[in-house]
């Protein structure tokens, strides 16, 4: 398939031969995202920070190189065994002296600055500090004194884009007691490996695509079994932080992930019963592609959250979404559609924030930037993000009772319940 370069397409096909596209068009535009104000006009490329978190912790984070030994990677040139990049986001105790880990490795952002999408939508090589771009996390923080029982959840990008596309949603959970895992699916995204860059493979098969990546949340789920029993998990002889694998509760599980990521949550879950919940965010889930998603529903619950107005100009919801209605009705657990009216696909990134502070620097296509997000309010957009996405958590994981389901609320405008 041959997508167009046009940064934000309106179309929600899945096959990464799209997502790809998509990715060095969406991803390309601008990861790094802001706290409301990025800086610019004094000669230097554009500074930009994420937003901060609102739970009661404090963020560690620790990068893993694993290793499949047991599965060969189908688009590896070399034959090489499956290599997955993924980083662990925890609860930590305070630590001002421990580094803020980067936003993004330095070949993803190298990639990104000089991906000719940027300058799609008027961004310029050097324009925006993209190696600069840095979490809230820190690098060899402690886990957080007395944490213990904690949920974990595992987060799986949209089509290639990077795992860090994420990390306003991750953040806000970690700060809320989770440990969240967010997993890079190489050669369906810019990848740093500890040896190499790998970029996106050119037009793989999309089935493929998904079950690939139902693999790697499997082998995730593997090694953080392993690293609950203080076995090592990194290929590089890394454990995770002292004490956060006895801290973890892997009984409770949860999975999210926004466009191809949230296609791979349902297969997941219907793959693997360790998945105890999961959110689709915007992904369309096609039966062209033959998975299991299109004969089945799952019993656990799942949350589908859907944006803006596909290609025809009907609401990309419930209802116009591919494959939604028929997996959605094939479940039995508890489920929501909630659908975001004046909000589009990319909106469930971290360019919900970052696109609208870059345009008070930069002169961005308005229309791209529409096209990408939508006209909501990215304030509101970003809070109801984080309130639903950890309200479904909290509820399914933890137990903790909310009305916030209900239908629309007055502290979220915008939202529609679909039945």
């Amino acid at each position: 398939m041959t997508a167009s370069r046009f940064p934000f397409s309106r179309r929600r096909t899945l096959g990464v031969s799209a997502a790809a596209v998509l990715a060095a068009a969406t991803v390309a535009t601008l990861p790094a995202l802001a706290d409301n104000s990025a800086e610019g006009g004094s000669g230097g490329p554009i500074e930009i920070m994420l937003p901060e978190p609102t739970g009661r912790h404090d963020i560690g984070r620790v990068d893993l190189h694993l290793v499949d030994e047991d599965r060969a990677d189908p688009w590896d040139d070399e034959g090489r065994p499956r290599e997955i990049m993924a980083s662990v986001w925890y609860p930590a105790g305070h630590a001002p002296g421990a580094p803020r880990a980067p936003y993004l490795s330095a070949g993803v952002a190298d990639y990104l600055d000089h991906d000719r999408a940027t300058a799609a939508v008027g961004i310029d090589p050097g324009e925006v500090d993209f190696a600069g771009a840095l979490s809230n996390a820190r690098t060899g923080a402690p886990v957080a004194r007395g944490l213990d029982g904690a949920p974990v959840v595992l987060y799986s990008p949209g089509g290639g884009m990077s795992r860090a596309m994420g990390t306003t949603l991750v953040e806000e959970l970690a700060s809320n007691g989770y440990v969240v895992v967010t997993v890079d699916h190489t050669y369906q995204a810019p990848v740093q490996l500890p040896d190499r860059f790998e970029p996106p493979a050119r037009n793989p098969d999309f089935t493929q695509v998904v079950q690939e990546r139902v693999g790697d949340i499997r082998f995730v789920l593997d090694r953080l079994e392993d690293a609950a029993e203080d076995r090592v998990s990194d290929a590089a002889g890394r454990s995770l932080p002292r004490g956060l694998g006895a801290a973890m509760d892997l009984s409770r599980t949860g999975m999210f992930g926004h466009s191809a990521g949230g296609f791979a949550t349902a297969e997941a879950m219907l793959a693997d019963p360790r998945i105890g919940a999961g959110i689709n965010m915007d992904g369309d889930m096609s039966p062209d592609y033959a998975l299991e998603t299109d004969e089945r529903g799952t019993d656990r619950p799942f949350m589908l959250m859907s944006a803006g107005h596909n290609g025809d100009g009907d609401p990309h919801d419930i209802d116009h979404g591919l494959g939604w209605r028929g997996f959605m009705d094939r479940s039995i657990g508890w489920k929501r559609a909630p659908h975001l009216t004046e909000g589009e696909h990319i909106g469930y990134t971290d360019f919900q924030s970052v696109l609208p502070a870059i345009g008070r620097s930069l002169d961005l296509d308005e229309q791209a930037v529409a096209g990408a997000i939508g006209t909501v309010d990215p304030e509101h957009s970003l809070a109801a993000q984080r309130a639903y996405t950890s309200a479904f958590f909290d509820l399914h994981l933890r137990g903790r009772q909310t009305d916030l389901f209900d239908g629309p609320s007055p502290g979220h405008p915008g939202w529609e319940f679909p039945s």
